[in-house]
């Protein structure tokens, strides 16, 4: 039986594990504090319960965040055919003295190990103060465009859209 879209389970999908450990950039939406929507590629750590996003301390999204914590992050490939993984959940924001544990980690996976201890030594500095972005997912979706498409619908329904 398929998995619905929403259920938590499609997170163990291989698809979304592929994108879950991926070097693609995670895009987090989010309501900004003048009321307009924003999206921001950010890299990511996922550590199998939380994607965690980190920035630095005075960034204009660690106030919209706590205000209107809801967001929707996105994970998606640019081949043929296209993978995306769809979460929504609540940022969690922590304030954090020094570098957050998760940027080291992400720009580990991103450049390999050398640039991400050079990643981490060009921020570590006496007085740095920084944000970690936790979301939780309650709802996921996954798309891989051959068994999973937008809207539930079948490949034969997908492929007929927008005919009458």
């Amino acid at each position: 039986m398929t998995l619905p879209q929403g259920h938590l389970d499609l997170l163990k999908t291989d698809v979304a594990q592929r994108l879950l450990e991926s070097k693609e950039l995670a895009r987090l939406a989010y309501v900004a504090a003048d009321g307009t929507p924003r999206v921001m590629p950010m890299m990511f750590h996922w550590n199998g319960a939380e994607i965690v996003f980190a920035t630095f301390a005075g960034a204009k999204k660690i106030k919209a965040l706590r205000a209107k914590p809801d967001v929707a992050i996105t994970i998606d490939t640019s081949g043929m055919p296209p993978e995306v993984l769809l979460l929504r959940g609540a940022a969690e924001v922590t304030d954090v003295d020094g570098v957050v544990p998760e940027y080291g980690l992400a720009h580990k996976r991103y450049g390999g190990e050398e640039q991400g201890k050079q990643a981490v030594a060009e921020v570590d500095k006496p007085g740095l103060k920084m944000a970690r972005i936790a979301v939780r997912p309650t709802w996921v979706g996954v798309l891989d465009f051959m068994t999973r498409l937008p809207g539930g619908a079948t490949p034969e329904e997908f492929a007929n859209r927008g005919r009458s």
